[in-house]
C-alpha cells in the first residue's frame, strides 16, 4: 500500500486529516470480523424495499433514463415530497424552489451546513446524537456546541438551549440542530416540548435544522415537524432510507425557505451535480403510491422494541422506553468499572454480541451502548440471551 509522499504531507487538509473515521461504522467493522457474532450495531433495516419500488428502478431503466436530470432532482420526485409532507405533516414546500434531493439524508446535512456555516460559527448540537453532525461542522470552519442533555431524559429543554446560547454567544451561534425521533435514544419531542425551542429562537438570528430522518417510525403518537411551528427559520432534513429500508438507494432530501435553499442547491450541485435517475424514479413512487409502507414495519419494530426494552431493563440496563426509530439506548451499570468501548469490547469478544459505544454519539454517550433492533426476532432473542451470560459473568 503506498504511502503518503513526504513532500506532500503539508497540503492536505489540516482539519480533515485529523479526524477520525464514523465510531459506529469503526466499531460495526471491527465486531463484524469476529466469527458467529450477532450484529446489533448499524440502523440497517431487515426488510426488503417494497416490490412496486424496486419495479419503478426498473422501469427507468428499461426506458433508457440515463442522462442527467435537474440538479434539485426531477421534479415528480419534488412534487411527491412536497405533497408528502403536505398530507403527513401538514407542510407547504413548493417543489420547484424549496425541495432539493440528495443523496441520502446525509448529502442533505452537508450541503445545508455549507451553505450556512462561515468560519467561526457556532452550531448548537444536543448529544447524545447521530455525530455525524460534529465533523462535517468542524471541516467547514463551525465549531460545534455539544450540550449534555442526558440529565434531562435526552431532551433538549428551552432552558438549557437560552443558557447555551447566553452563554456562547447570541452573535456566534449560527444554528441549533435537533434530531428526533432520536439516533441513539429513541426520543420524540412533543408539539410543547418543541414549542419550548420556538419561544427561545423565534426572535434570534439563527437557524435551526430538524433531521426527521425516522419520523415514519413513531410508536403511538403522531410526528410533529418542527417546520410546521418555525417553518422561515427551519431547515428539514429526511429522506426514504428508513421509511421504505431504502438505504443503499441513497436518496434524501432537505426542504426550507427558498432563500436558503438556493444556496444549499448550489452546495449540491457542486458536490454530486445530481441524483441517480432509477433511484429518484424508485422515491416518487414509494411516496406517490407507498406512502403507507412503513405501516407494517412499524408494527413489527414495536413488538421487538417491547420485547428488548423489557429484557434490557430486567438484566439492570437502564432502558427508556423509546418512542420513534429502532434503537436503545442503555446505561452501563457502574459496578462493572467499564466505559462504553471497553464493555462493548468484551461484549462482542467474550459474547459475540456487536453493539455500539455511547462514545461514538457525542460527549452525551459515554456510559451506554445503543442497540439496533432492525434485526430478526430471532436474533434479538439470541442476542438477549448472549448479554444475560455475559452480564452474570460480570457479576
Amino acid at each position: 500500500m503506498p504511502k503518503l509522499d513526504s513532500s506532500v504531507e503539508h497540503v492536505v487538509n489540516k482539519v480533515v486529516d485529523p479526524i477520525g473515521v464514523s465510531q459506529i461504522r469503526y466499531f460495526a467493522k471491527k465486531f463484524s470480523q469476529i466469527p458467529g457474532i450477532i450484529k446489533m450495531t448499524l440502523g440497517e433495516p431487515d426488510f426488503n424495499v417494497p416490490e412496486h419500488v424496486k419495479q419503478a428502478a426498473i422501469e427507468s431503466i428499461k426506458e433508457n433514463d440515463s442522462h442527467y436530470s435537474e440538479q434539485a432532482g426531477i421534479i415528480g420526485l419534488r412534487k411527491a415530497i412536497a405533497n408528502y409532507l403536505n398530507v403527513r405533516f401538514d407542510l407547504d414546500y413548493d417543489p420547484e424552489s424549496e425541495i432539493v434531493v440528495t443523496i441520502g439524508a446525509t448529502e442533505a446535512v452537508y450541503a445545508t451546513f455549507a451553505a450556512m456555516i462561515n468560519p467561526g460559527d457556532k452550531v448548537i448540537i444536543p448529544t447524545p446524537t447521530f455525530a455525524l453532525y460534529i465533523p462535517i461542522i468542524k471541516v467547514l470552519g463551525g465549531i460545534p456546541v455539544q450540550v449534555d442533555t442526558t440529565a434531562d431524559g435526552f431532551r433538549l429543554t428551552g432552558k438549557k438551549l437560552a443558557e447555551v446560547i447566553e452563554r456562547e454567544g447570541e452573535d456566534k451561534v449560527k444554528a441549533v440542530l435537533i434530531n428526533y425521533p432520536g439516533n441513539p435514544t429513541g426520543f420524540v419531542y412533543s408539539k410543547e416540548q418543541l414549542e419550548e425551542i420556538v419561544d427561545v429562537v423565534k426572535d434570534k438570528e439563527m437557524f435551526v435544522i430538524s433531521d426527521e430522518i425516522y419520523a415514519e417510525l413513531i410508536y403511538g403518537r403522531k410526528h410533529v415537524s418542527f417546520a410546521k411551528l418555525l417553518p422561515g427559520k427551519t431547515i428539514l432534513i429526511n429522506g426514504l432510507s428508513k421509511s421504505h429500508a431504502m438505504t443503499g438507494y441513497r436518496i434524501g432530501y432537505l426542504a426550507g425557505p427558498e432563500g436558503f435553499v438556493k444556496n444549499a442547491l448550489k452546495m449540491h450541485a457542486f458536490m454530486v451535480t445530481a441524483p441517480s435517475n432509477p433511484a429518484q424514479y424508485a422515491a416518487q413512487e414509494a411516496l406517490e403510491n407507498g406512502i403507507d409502507d412503513a405501516s407494517e414495519m412499524r408494527v413489527v419494530y414495536q413488538e421487538r422494541r417491547d420485547y428488548i426494552v423489557g429484557k434490557l431493563n430486567d438484566l439492570g440496563y437502564d432502558t427508556l422506553l423509546p418512542e420513534g426509530a429502532f434503537y436503545t439506548f442503555s446505561k452501563i451499570p457502574a459496578k462493572f468499572g467499564l466505559s462504553s468501548v471497553e464493555f462493548c469490547t468484551r461484549l462482542a469478544e467474550e459474547a459475540k454480541l456487536g453493539v455500539t459505544p455511547g462514545m461514538a454519539f457525542g460527549e452525551g454517550g459515554e456510559g451506554y451502548f445503543r442497540m439496533s433492533y432492525a434485526s430478526s426476532m430471532e436474533d434479538i432473542k439470541e442476542a438477549m440471551n448472549r448479554l444475560e451470560k455475559f452480564t452474570k459473568s460480570l457479576q
